[in-house]
C-alpha cells in the first residue's frame, strides 16, 4: 500500500480563489449569500437565494480553442485545478504527462445552458444555440474530461457524477487509485454551477431557505431556526501524489490522507440514514487505522435542512461522543453541491494546518433533536491544535462519504 499525501490545493468560491481571501471572510462572518433578482422570472421558485461567484470570467490566458468544450461548470472546474497545480508546483510540468496523472471530478449535471438548448430542441422543435461542442459541455463527466484535455493528462479519468458527494467521492477515488499503486498523481475534486434549476429541485421539496430579503442571515445549519438550505457554486480540487514520489521531487506537503470511506443507504433516495452514515465514518477510520478518540474535528455537511441535519449528528454523536468540535462551511457559502466535498476538504486542511477552525455562521440555538456535540459558532471560530480531521458529505441516492486527513509532520 503506498502513502498518500496532498501537495496542492486549489478553489474557486463566493468568497474568494484563495485561503488567505476566503479565511479573511469566515473570521468577519461575512457570507456569499446574495439575493438573487434574476430568479424573479421564475414565479413558481419560492427561494430567492444563492452564493454566486461574483464576477467569474475565465483567465485571459485560455485560449478560444481551450474554451469551446467548456461551460461554466468546467471552467469553474479546470481553473480550481489550475491553481492547485499551481500550488504544487507542476504547472506545465512534465511530470504529469506520460500517464503518471489522472483526474477523478464530478458534479451534480453538466453545464445547464446546454441541457436548456438541448431542452428547447425537444420541446419546441428548434436547435437554436446546438453545435457540435453543446453536448460536450452538457454531458456528466464534462468537469474531468475537460480538466484532463486542458492540461494534457493522459493517466485514469474517474468522473464522480453523485450530486452532494461528486467532489469528496473525487478525492476518495483519486486517493485509491494511488493508494493501490495504479497511478503516482491524482486531480481529485468536483464542482458546481448556480443554476435556478437546481434550487428548484430542494424547493420541490420544501427544503429551500425563504429569508429572501435577509440573505445575510441564512442558511443556519443545526439552528432551531433554520428554515432550509441556499444553493451555491465553486470548484475545488486537490493535487493527490504518492509519497515517495512527492519526496523524490522536492515538494511542499500538505497533509496526509490517511483514510476514505464511502457507503450506501439503500433505502430511500432522498431521506438520509444515521446507520449508514456513521459506518461510512467507520470505514473511514478502519482505512485510516485510527480510533475515533484520534479524531480532532469533524466537518459537518450541515445542508441547514432538518432531516439531514439530525441523522448526520446523531451520527456523528453516536460514534464520537458528545465533546467533538464540529462546524459547517455552507453556512457561508450556502451548499455548492456538486464542489462541496471538495471546497470542505481544502478547508479542513487549511484549518489543521493554521489551528484555526472557522464556527457555523448563524448557529444560534442549536436544535435539540440534533446530536450533542461540541458545536464550533460564530466568527470567533476556535483555536485548537489536531493532528487528524474529518470531512463528511452526503448525498442523495443515500451516498455517504468520509474523509481523514492528518497533519504532515
Amino acid at each position: 500500500m503506498r502513502r498518500v499525501v496532498v501537495t496542492g490545493m486549489g478553489g474557486v468560491t463566493s468568497l474568494g480563489q484563495d485561503w488567505a481571501t476566503i479565511e479573511q471572510h469566515f473570521r468577519a462572518g461575512q457570507s456569499g449569500i446574495r439575493n438573487m433578482p434574476d430568479w424573479d422570472r421564475h414565479p413558481d421558485l419560492n427561494t430567492r437565494l444563492g452564493g454566486p461567484i461574483p464576477e467569474f470570467a475565465p483567465p485571459a490566458h485560455w485560449t478560444r480553442k481551450q474554451l469551446r468544450s467548456m461551460g461554466r461548470v468546467s471552467q469553474l472546474a479546470v481553473r480550481a485545478a489550475e491553481l492547485a497545480l499551481q500550488h504544487a508546483g507542476l504547472t506545465d510540468s512534465p511530470l504529469i504527462l506520460d500517464g503518471k496523472m489522472g483526474v477523478a471530478c464530478g458534479s451534480s449535471t453538466g453545464s445547464t445552458e446546454e441541457v436548456k438548448n438541448f431542452g428547447n430542441m425537444l420541446i419546441n422543435g428548434v436547435s437554436d444555440g446546438i453545435n457540435a461542442n453543446s453536448y460536450v459541455r452538457m454531458m456528466p463527466h464534462t468537469t474531468a474530461a475537460n480538466i484532463g484535455i486542458f492540461f494534457g493528462l493522459t493517466g485514469r479519468v474517474i468522473p464522480t457524477s453523485s450530486a452532494c458527494t461528486s467532489g469528496s467521492q473525487g478525492i476518495g477515488y483519486a486517493y485509491e487509485a494511488i493508494k493501490y499503486g495504479r497511478i503516482p498523481m491524482m486531480l481529485g475534486g468536483g464542482a458546481e454551477e448556480l443554476c435556478p434549476s437546481e434550487a428548484i429541485v430542494f424547493d420541490s421539496l420544501y427544503a429551500t431557505s425563504l429569508k429572501n430579503d435577509t440573505p445575510g442571515l441564512t442558511p443556519r445549519p443545526y439552528d432551531a431556526g433554520r428554515d432550509g438550505l441556499v444553493i451555491g457554486e465553486g470548484a475545488g480540487m486537490l493535487v493527490l501524489e504518492e509519497l515517495e514520489h512527492a519526496l523524490a521531487r522536492g515538494a511542499t506537503i500538505y497533509a496526509e490522507v490517511m483514510g476514505f470511506g464511502s457507503n450506501s443507504d439503500g433505502t430511500h433516495v432522498t431521506r438520509p440514514e444515521a446507520r449508514t452514515m456513521r459506518i461510512a465514518m467507520e470505514l473511514a477510520l478502519e482505512d485510516a487505522g485510527l480510533s475515533a478518540q484520534d479524531i480532532g474535528y469533524v466537518n459537518g455537511h450541515g445542508t441547514a435542512t432538518e432531516q439531514g441535519d439530525i441523522a448526520e449528528t446523531q451520527a456523528t454523536a453516536d460514534l464520537f461522543g458528545n465533546q467533538m468540535p464540529i462546524s459547517t462551511q455552507k453556512s457561508y457559502l450556502g451548499h455548492t453541491l456538486g464542489a462541496c466535498g471538495a471546497l470542505e476538504s481544502w478547508f479542513s486542511i487549511e484549518m489543521m494546518n493554521r489551528d484555526w477552525y472557522a464556527g457555523t455562521l448563524n448557529l444560534d440555538a442549536i436544535d435539540p433533536r440534533c446530536g450533542v456535540l461540541d458545536y464550533v459558532r460564530g466568527k470567533e471560530g476556535r483555536t485548537m491544535r489536531n493532528r487528524f480531521v474529518m470531512n463528511n458529505n452526503f448525498a442523495f441516492g443515500g451516498i455517504n462519504t468520509s474523509l481523514i486527513f492528518g497533519r504532515w509532520e
